[in-house]
């Protein structure tokens, strides 16, 4: 049963989307604001977290970022509809993905399936040693470890599943919306923002320069070496 911890301080979204979870089969853990849902992230040891990024005190940017400190835990952030810099800004904080208020429990249940199916990300179907060497970069595609000269490198789901997906094929292009049904299973057109974020963040851990995870201006992007 996932173990759903939900953030948010308006109480009756809190109670209908922690009721609409459990409906569909998730452990849930509710808390009214930034501070109480980082002293239950401990305890509680949830899967996926459920952030509402409009909170008293402190901020749902700041909870983000401080989970991102010490925990890779999957977090999808909960947005009022058109706050578009508000998504950017999460997204690169280390949000795995988004939702928009007002939060439908089926369209929520689906977004955290999805994000603990990236969570156990595997290798794509072509057979793989268990370990390649790109240059500095270790893959461990069984074990699912990156290692970065010779440092293990702390990714979250979603930044792990697009560098397996990516290194699995390297040189090929691919766009940003085949990465986006590849890595965060959204089949329908969608925002190219997930993506375009992710790159930032995982080029960020893998050095900063975009060696491994280069763009195709106009395209994409693709995997290489140099």
């Amino acid at each position: 049963m996932p173990r759903v911890l939900i953030v948010e301080d308006d109480p009756d979204i809190r109670k209908a989307v922690q009721l609409g979870l459990r409906h569909q089969g998730h452990e849930v853990f509710a808390a009214p604001t930034g501070e109480d849902g980082l002293r239950q992230l401990h305890p509680f040891r949830p899967d996926v977290v459920v952030l509402d990024l409009m909170l008293p005190g402190i901020s749902g940017l700041d909870v983000c970022r401080r989970i991102r400190e010490r925990d890779q835990v999957p977090i999808i952030m909960v947005t009022a509809k058109g706050d578009d810099i508000d998504v950017v800004v999460g997204l690169e904080a280390g949000a795995d993905d988004y939702v928009v208020k007002p939060v439908q429990a089926r369209v929520l249940d689906a977004r955290i399936r999805a994000v603990l199916r990236r969570h156990d990300a595997s290798a794509p179907d072509t057979v793989r040693p268990r370990a390649e060497s790109h240059g500095e970069l270790m893959i461990d595609r069984a074990g699912l470890v990156v290692t970065h000269r010779g440092e293990n490198v702390a990714l979250a789901p979603s930044e792990l599943r697009l560098l397996l997906t990516l290194s699995a094929s390297p040189g090929q292009v691919f766009s940003r919306q085949q990465l986006l049904e590849a890595v965060w299973e959204h089949s329908y057109y969608g925002d190219i923002r997930l993506v375009d974020a992710c790159v930032k963040r995982l080029r960020g851990k893998l050095g900063g320069a975009p060696r491994y995870v280069q763009t195709v201006r106009g395209f994409g992007y693709r995997f290489g070496t140099t």
